[in-house]
């Protein structure tokens, strides 16, 4: 079968499924990867599909309440990210089960330029919900290059008010967001240093974890080497 813009929704699962690979399905299941309902397809075998079907809003919507792990997957790489809308995104995040789905949604919230969601979202409770923020501000940090460091800057204190969430995913995220931050370049270097020093410091078992693992990237040769430039 042929997969192009015409497909629906019923020829990409039943092509999808034709690729299922239960040996990826375990491999995903060790790095922690939701996979009860995954055909163990390689990300990049699924964008190859995805330029193949090309971008369709509507269709990438009924992909997604497939619930299937690849067709979320390929809807998240065929959704339109000048046409997406918040609602759209409060939506999806409501299903999110896995943090790789997250991170990829992650970074089309940011293209689709949807970053007041980041504040509602790091209120939310739900874990993976609340990863989205910070995966979010780790994505923003890097790709939103024209606009001002103080709109990276002013997530810091949200890194810093859910730096005690304990929870796997959530901690994770939180410091890969300070992270990026003090990478971004050497005005975002310092606040993030200072805040990474200050949670190293403190009496909370997981904000510190977060800052001594950040502190130790901020201030390795390399990434100073790097922003130097």
């Amino acid at each position: 079968m042929t997969l192009g813009p015409a497909s629906s929704v019923d020829e990409i699962v039943t092509f999808l499924r034709t690729l299922r690979n239960d040996e990826n399905i375990a491999g995903m299941g060790r790095f922690g990867i939701a996979t009860d309902n995954a055909l163990g397809i390689s990300n990049p075998v699924m964008q190859k599909i995805a330029r193949q079907v090309k971008k369709n809003p509507a269709r990438a919507l009924e992909l997604w309440e497939t619930g299937i792990r690849e067709a979320r997957m390929l809807a998240l790489y065929t959704l339109d990210p000048k046409t997406l809308e918040a609602a759209t995104a409060r939506r999806l995040a409501g299903d999110f089960v896995s943090w790789e789905i997250v991170d990829a949604a992650a970074d089309l919230f940011v293209t689709a330029r949807l970053e007041d969601l980041i504040p509602e979202f790091a209120a939310d409770a739900r874990e993976f919900v609340r990863r989205t923020a910070f995966s979010m501000i780790a994505s923003a940090a890097v790709h939103l290059k024209r606009e001002p460091d103080g709109l990276i800057l002013g997530y810091l204190a949200l890194v810093e008010a859910h730096a005690t969430d304990e929870r796997n995913f959530v901690r994770k995220a939180v410091n890969w967001a300070l992270r990026n931050i003090g990478k971004r370049n050497r005005a975002c270097h310092g606040p993030a240093l200072a805040l990474a020093e200050k949670l190293a410091a403190s009496e909370d078992r997981t904000a510190r974890w977060i800052g001594k693992d950040a502190v130790r990237e901020l201030t390795s040769e390399k990434v100073l080497e790097r922003l130097k430039d």
